[in-house]
């Protein structure tokens, strides 16, 4: 079997300090992602993402700028453009600035 990408999310607060790290699933889901999904028309993007699980990770901490990093199987970074499901929920938490590989 091929590994599978791999999306890690880094959510730091406005001093820059780390406070949580979110890695993609393809077997765990989360209440909010499928509400957020349903939400945008989505509903079958159940699976969390690494933006959600960020977000879900945080607890309630503001987060003011969130990194997304997406390696592919070879090893080599790809694009890890936010999906319209994280790009809602990462518009709801309200956070400032997004970057992304």
């Amino acid at each position: 079997m091929k590994k599978r990408q791999d999306v890690t999310a880094f959510a730091y607060d406005r001093r820059g300090r780390l406070i949580a790290v979110g890695k993609n699933s393809y077997v765990k889901t989360h209440p909010m992602q499928a509400k957020i999904a349903a939400r945008v028309g989505l509903p079958k993007k159940i699976f969390l993402h690494a933006e959600m699980d960020a977000l879900v990770k945080a607890r309630g901490r503001r987060i003011h700028k969130l990194v997304v990093v997406r390696v592919d199987s070879a090893g080599r970074y790809a694009c890890a453009k936010p999906c319209a499901v994280c790009a809602e929920a990462i518009r709801m938490a309200r956070i400032e600035h997004v970057s992304h590989t």
